[in-house]
């Protein structure tokens, strides 16, 4: 008599698109047939891509994602709408009574997850989560009063006071298939490819979404430019940073491959491993704030920024999103934006304190148009990020400190070759002038078939001016009764 098959499990795919160190699916894989599944939630969920950018890469993970199940005789299958409803419809017609997945951590997620885990169990469906999307459970890491924290330095210590983040797992050797498989969408069908204007087809000069270009992308980083991350991770034209962000953001590849790879016998030099685990770590604070304070991409930390007197020039904002100010480091960073969905992380401070400082522009504003054009796009580095510099979230550089991006260019760009990849109507202009071409003299600036204010903008706001009015404003914030504005 032949013994009858095991009813499979659903493995539900989130952001974790990849095969290895895919705890949910390892655990699936070596109890039963897998259903292996991806849900397009509803767009008011706050579960799926953060914007438009991010919908170009996911369209192209999800596609390299299924070639690769299909190597394992596996198949994704696509579904939209709400989870319940999805994984309920599913287990009724596969037989199944099991799901798996990786836990989430921001707030959007883990309030889906919590009231979808008791109806699925008021169901009689088994829903079981998994840990391996951070490297800590930010529930677990605690102060010693039993708080989060909120400096980073104290966080660092605890985290690597705790034993080494477990190794990461193999994919599993088979992906057992259903006797039957649920219908599936098309991904064409979900239109998350950009036409007519097609604005992302120089994403590709840079990116391969998936798992596979991720590994290889990890392994280049490794051999190749970990050894000097430490001091060409600063410099915008120096190709010196891992480019691992994107990847790290949908999961196709997991912080502790990142962290171990740094491991290896070819990457102990020391200085370059140690930071590249430090930056990790960054990560996982800002996971540990969002978790811990989720409404960090929405509210000042600090109250006291609550009555900050922003100026929010709408015309300010647009010509800083297109690249348009006048100040060469800041354009060629939001042209970077625009032609590759991605930006230099100096680059990313240096325009993010012109905003909020040099055109007193409240910095949500430039978090959300983040989200939507950046493939890297995270909920946590994010919001943290932008707090970060605008001196209103924990651990957060203070407003005062303001970056000056004529003496930013010149110090991260000296020769101004990343200025001129992203700014060609600066091409020909001499070295000495291309972070300040408003002083160049006239015959520098014929030279270069430069005309200002036609060929290349003036600046839009004097940086001497602009820092005293951030200065003041702060001031009147920083000196108003009450408290100290912490929450």
């Amino acid at each position: 008599m032949t013994k009858a098959a095991a009813p499979p499990i659903i493995v539900w795919f989130r952001k974790d698109l990849r095969l290895a160190d895919n705890r949910a699916l390892s655990a699936a894989a070596g109890e039963a047939p897998v259903i292996p599944l991806y849900i397009r939630e509803p767009t008011d969920s706050g579960n799926g891509p953060l914007g438009a950018a991010q919908q170009w890469w996911l369209h192209h993970s999800l596609e390299a994602l299924g070639t690769s199940l299909a190597q394992h005789a596996s198949r994704l299958i696509l579904r939209s709408g709400d989870p319940l409803d999805v994984i309920v419809e599913i287990t009724r017609a596969s037989g199944t009574e099991r799901v798996y997945w990786n836990r989430r951590y921001d707030p959007s997620g883990v309030a889906t997850d919590s009231v979808l885990k008791k109806a699925l169990a008021d169901r009689g469906i088994i829903a079981e989560s998994f840990s391996g999307q951070l490297l800590h459970e930010p529930m677990r890491l605690l102060t010693t009063t039993g708080g989060p924290y909120r400096v980073f330095t104290p966080f660092w210590r605890a985290l690597g006071s705790k034993s080494e983040p477990a190794p990461p797992i193999d994919r599993p050797r088979r992906i057992a298939a259903p006797e039957t498989w649920p219908q599936s969408d098309r991904l064409d069908d979900w239109s998350l490819l950009p036409t007519n204007p097609d604005w992302a087809a120089t994403f590709s000069e840079i990116w391969t979404p998936g798992e596979e270009g991720a590994t290889a992308r990890l392994e280049e980083f490794v051999d190749e430019r970990l050894d000097g991350y430490k001091d060409r991770r600063d410099y915008p034209d120096a190709d010196g940073t891992s480019l691992l962000s994107p990847h790290l953001a949908f999961g196709e590849i997991s912080p502790a491959q990142a962290w171990h790879a740094a491991a290896r016998p070819q990457a102990e030099s020391g200085e370059g491993a140690a930071t590249f685990r430090k930056e990790l770590a960054w990560r996982e604070f800002s996971y540990h704030l969002l978790f811990h304070y989720p409404e960090l991409p929405r509210r000042n930390l600090d109250r006291r920024f609550d009555r900050l007197d922003w100026l929010d020039h709408e015309d300010d904002f647009a010509r800083w999103t297109k690249g348009l100010t006048g100040y060469p480091i800041v354009d060629a960073g939001m042209r970077q934006l625009w032609r590759h969905g991605y930006m230099h992380n100096r680059v990313r401070m240096i325009v993010a304190s012109f905003l909020i400082k040099d055109l007193l522009v409240d910095w949500r504003k430039g978090e959300a148009w983040f989200r939507d054009t950046l493939v890297d796009a995270d909920p946590a580095n994010n919001a943290a990020s932008w707090q970060w510099v605008a001196g209103s979230g924990a651990d957060a550089a203070p407003f005062f400190r303001i970056f000056n991006p004529i003496l930013q260019g010149e110090k991260f760009d000296p020769d101004g070759l990343y200025v001129k990849r992203f700014v060609p109507e600066l091409e020909r202009l001499h070295p000495r002038y291309v972070h300040r071409p408003f002083a160049a003299p006239a015959p520098a600036l014929a030279e270069a078939g430069i005309e200002l204010g036609a060929t290349y903008p003036k600046p839009i706001v004097d940086h001497a001016v602009a820092r005293d009015r951030a200065l003041a404003a702060f001031r009147q914030i920083t000196s108003a009764p009450g408290d100290s504005g912490k929450t």
